[in-house]
Parts: C-alpha cells; sequence; structure tokens
C-alpha cells in the first residue's frame, strides 16, 4: 500500500480500534451501567426478568463463560456466552499459592464478592479456596473473573465483556439471589471428552465434579453443592432435618430425590455405553498410529544401515565411493569378451581361419578339391555336373553351350 493511500485509511484504522475504547470511556457508572437493549430483550423473549437468578459455566478446554438465568418456570436458560480472553495454567484444578492454575470445582459467589474498584476494570472473587479446597489443605487468594485480558491463575474477559458479566451479577443480587454458582469445569463433561482425558491423573475429581455436571443437564436448575468426607455431593436431602454437612467429617444420612435418581440412572446407562464406545474408537485410532509410527521407523532404521554400509564401504576403499557395476563391466580393453565370458577370441571379420571348411552347400554348387585346397584364396564355386539343368524363364531347359557363354550373353539371340 503506498503511503497515501495508508492515510487515505489511516482514520477508519483509528476509528475502528478506538471504537470499543470509546463505548467505554462513555460509561460514567460501570458499576450500574445497564445491561444493552439487545439482551434485555432476548431475556423478556426468553420469559427472564432483568433481577431473576442467575449462574454461571466455565469450561476451560473451550474457552467459553455462559451466563444462564432462571425463566418463568423456575429452570434456567443460557442467556449470554462469552468467549474467555486468557486463563492460565492447565486443565485440572489449582493446588497453591503461586501456581498460576485457574481453579476448578463449585463456587458460590456472594454480594461482598463483587468488587467494583477492581484494577482490573470490574471483578468478582471466585471464593477460592472453598471448604472442598481447604479439606485438601489447597491454597491460594484473590482468584478472580475480570477485565483486562490479563491472567496469573484468573479467568480474563475483556473490559466490554466483564461490564456485562458483573450487570448480570448485580441485578440478579437486587433481585434477591442470596448467592450465585459457579461451575469451573476442565471441559463439557460428555462421554468423547472424558474418553479422550481418561488417562489423566485428575480423571477421578473430574468424574466427581461430573455428578453435578450432569444433575444440571438432566434438570436446568443449579445443583445443591455440598462437601463431607472431602468430597463434593449433589442435591443430598437428609434424613434429618437440619442435618450439616462438614467437609472432613462424615456425610449425614441422606438421599437424591427418587425421580431425579431414577433420571440420573438411566442418563448414565446410556452415557457410559457412548463412554465405552469413544474409548474403543480412540483406542483403534491409536492403535493405527503406532502401526504407522512403527513402519515410519523402521524405513528410517533401514535407510540409516544403508547410509551406514555406504559409508564403512567407502571407508574401506579409502575414501573412495565404489565404481558403479555398469562402468565396471566395460572397465577391460574387450568390452565384447567382458559381455561374453565363455567365448574365444574373435576373428577378424570376413578372414577366414585356415581350418574352417564349408559344411553344406547347395545341391547345384559345391566346392571344388582345388579350390579349397588353394591356401590364403576365397573358394570359388563350379556347378556341379550331376546337377539337374536350370529352366530359363520360358520353361525351356537351358541349351549346354549358353551355360559356359558370360552371364550378359545368356539371354542375347546371337
Amino acid at each position: 500500500m503506498t503511503p497515501i493511500r495508508t492515510l487515505r485509511f489511516l482514520p477508519v484504522l483509528l476509528l475502528g480500534l478506538s471504537g470499543c475504547q470509546d463505548a467505554l470511556d462513555s460509561v460514567s457508572n460501570k458499576v450500574e451501567h445497564p445491561l444493552p437493549a439487545k439482551l434485555v430483550n432476548k431475556m423478556k423473549a426468553h420469559d427472564m426478568s432483568t433481577r431473576s437468578p442467575i449462574m454461571m459455566r466455565i469450561f476451560k478446554e473451550e474457552g467459553v463463560l455462559e451466563v444462564w438465568k432462571q425463566k418463568g418456570n423456575g429452570r434456567y436458560d443460557i442467556i449470554a456466552s462469552y468467549e474467555i480472553c486468557k486463563w492460565s495454567g492447565k486443565l485440572g484444578p489449582k493446588f497453591a499459592e503461586g501456581d498460576r492454575q485457574a481453579p476448578e470445582g463449585y463456587y458460590r459467589i456472594y454480594p461482598a464478592q463483587m468488587n467494583p474498584k477492581s484494577s482490573y476494570y470490574l471483578s468478582f472473587n471466585m471464593g477460592y479456596p472453598n471448604s472442598y479446597d481447604r479439606s485438601y489443605g489447597r491454597t491460594g487468594s484473590n482468584l478472580m473473573v475480570h477485565g483486562a485480558c490479563s491472567s496469573a491463575g484468573c479467568y480474563s474477559m475483556t473490559d466490554e465483556q466483564v461490564l456485562e458479566i458483573y450487570g448480570f451479577a448485580r441485578d440478579a443480587f437486587k433481585g434477591g439471589q442470596e448467592f450465585f454458582m459457579v461451575e469451573a469445569l476442565p471441559f463439557r463433561m460428555t462421554p468423547e471428552n472424558m474418553a479422550r482425558h481418561r488417562d489423566s491423573e485428575h480423571f477421578e475429581f473430574w468424574k466427581m465434579l461430573k455428578v453435578g455436571y450432569d444433575h444440571f443437564e438432566l434438570t436446568k436448575r443449579p445443583p445443591q453443592v455440598e462437601v463431607c468426607e472431602r468430597q463434593y455431593v449433589f442435591n443430598q436431602v437428609p434424613e434429618v432435618e437440619n442435618a450439616s454437612f462438614r467437609a472432613t467429617a462424615a456425610c449425614p444420612p441422606a438421599s437424591v430425590p427418587a425421580t431425579l435418581a431414577s433420571a440420573h440412572f438411566a442418563y448414565e446407562k446410556n452415557w457410559n455405553q457412548s463412554f465405552s464406545e469413544a474409548v474403543a474408537k480412540l483406542e483403534r485410532n491409536e492403535a493405527v498410529q503406532i502401526a504407522a509410527s512403527k513402519a515410519k521407523a523402521e524405513a528410517e532404521a533401514q535407510r540409516a544401515n544403508r547410509e551406514a554400509a555406504k559409508a564403512a564401504q567407502i571407508a574401506a576403499n579409502d575414501g573412495k565411493a565404489p565404481a558403479s557395476p555398469v562402468l565396471s563391466l566395460f572397465s577391460t580393453g574387450n568390452p565384447l569378451k567382458a559381455l561374453t565370458p565363455n567365448i574365444g577370441a574373435v576373428a577378424p571379420l570376413g578372414v577366414p581361419e585356415a581350418s574352417a571348411t564349408v559344411q553344406s552347400q547347395s545341391p547345384a554348387v559345391q566346392e571344388t578339391p582345388a579350390a579349397a585346397s588353394t591356401s590364403g584364396d576365397v573358394p570359388v564355386p563350379t556347378p556341379n555336373p550331376a546337377a539337374s539343368p536350370q529352366l530359363a524363364t520360358s520353361g525351356q531347359p537351358v541349351p549346354a553351350d549358353q551355360s559356359r557363354k558370360p552371364f550378359w550373353k545368356i539371354w542375347s539371340s546371337n
């Protein structure tokens, strides 16, 4: 692009780059900034009020944060989905302060955890470590969902995204919601995803989280989450009223409601079958890949052996490459002899050997003894007296006296 054309488009480029920033600069009160009209209209279309309860789901591998909102029938439906700008660490839970690992698990967010004065535009604290994390001695602090697209153990969004996410939470608290749940998961707990990660050291941990994920998929309501015996338990109804759940204590007698238990049993049965099929498929693909890798390695080894043998031969020949088989064939003075090793020396053409004799000749022409005995001369054929007279083209015998004429006078009338 020429400098003139660059200058021509520069105002347009600057406008595009500054548009989002201008939108944020126009927000005089980011804490109370209302949700966009398009989201308000979408909520109305889905039988949601702006102040109805919410929940959030985070999927690390997919890099997505979802906001779900309660409808008039009590079930939840997704209202917004945001691409996570950055999250740090890898799949798996957070263990210790400073490991730069984003947490996984079920976290309650209360109004006190909202931070309107965040250094990262807006944020809320995820509440790590929760009672489950503490039961294992895990440490960490200030694990947030925030703006600024920068992460050191947090889930970081853009400022524009966190402005809306914060607004969803603010309005839900204004509507009377005590806390909202954030489900931070490694990935969607499908049979295929679980099969891919079946060898992970965190697989048993994820199987535990999956129960809460399944309950939400079945009911479309946030699960009731408790911790006892250092395990997450979901939608447990105690047999004794006011029984408490303590993270490191034994779980009180409790059970899942019968309808949910029945639905989850059927769900698990189908899920397990799909999981087995997904594992079998992955194992077949892995076997094919292993076979292909093995064949490639063998081919490379054979090539390396050939190169090594060639190098050894060159070294044995004092650094000279071995001669070509075709060239070595003609290395002797007589190529014909090289090609026909069982044949003796070839006599010069046109000079018969002294011992050569004619084995057979035409019945009409034979070599006379005198001619054959002439040394060094070419034998001259003579007429055979016993032969029958030859016929002329007219079919008549040739006269005897004409047999002695020169050949140019045989057919002459004189």
